[in-house]
């Protein structure tokens, strides 16, 4: 199976609910996106990691597991998302230690906060992109400034308690058509994390 290098676009947050947040794959080399629904925690983490100037006052987790593996000589080379089963993602992250590699099991949201810190490319394999990757329809809207909305990410001081639980199974009683009119019109509104569910919901039936 081939792999597929992916970079990251942001993290989009839902107005309407308290605590969801869906981080945004994008692929290197071709217009899908992946989005995944992450915890506020790793959310934050992720967006303290893109946001250079931001400095915890204290390390957080995976800032602790960076300066550990820097000081024991641990080096991750990749994360690869390598499975998708009933809408959750796992992943593989890569690591090197005198010249000798490990592959260490990890949930995908802690896997690209390592990844970021790390510097390290993060793939996935080119079947799990076709079974769950969304192409973006129409033109980007962009805020008064000019910039692309979906090129902003929440400011990691203002991210909320756990995600809710309240959407997990929200969409079991829609058949499979009316799933796929959901989800264009989530990627139509660029409703993120709507889409990452609904897709979640689809791939649970194929």
């Amino acid at each position: 199976m081939s792999l597929v290098k992916l970079t990251i676009k942001g993290i989009s947050y839902s107005q309407t609910q308290n605590g969801a947040y869906a981080l945004i794959l994008n692929e290197a080399d071709g217009d899908r996106k992946l989005p995944i629904v992450i915890g506020a925690f790793e959310a934050q983490s992720i967006a303290i990691a893109l946001e250079k100037e931001i400095k915890p006052p204290r390390p957080l987790t995976h800032d602790l597991f960076k300066n550990f593996a820097d000081r024991f000589d641990i080096v991750v080379k990749q994360v690869i998302i390598h499975k998708l089963v009933d809408g959750v993602f796992y992943s593989s992250i890569i690591c090197e230690r005198d010249k000798i590699e490990e592959i260490i099991d990890a949930r995908t949201s802690d896997a690209i906060a390592l990844a970021l810190r790390f510097h390290a490319p993060i793939f996935t394999y080119k079947n799990i992109l076709d079974k769950a990757g969304i192409y973006l329809k129409g033109n980007k809207e962009t805020d008064e400034d000019g910039q692309d909305v979906d090129d902003v990410l929440s400011n990691p001081d203002t991210f909320g308690q756990e995600e809710s639980n309240e959407s997990k199974g929200a969409y079991v009683k829609f058949s499979l058509s009316e799933l796929t009119d959901l989800l264009n019109a989530a990627v139509a509104e660029e409703d993120y994390e709507k889409a990452a569910k609904v897709r979640d919901e689809i791939s649970k039936r194929e």
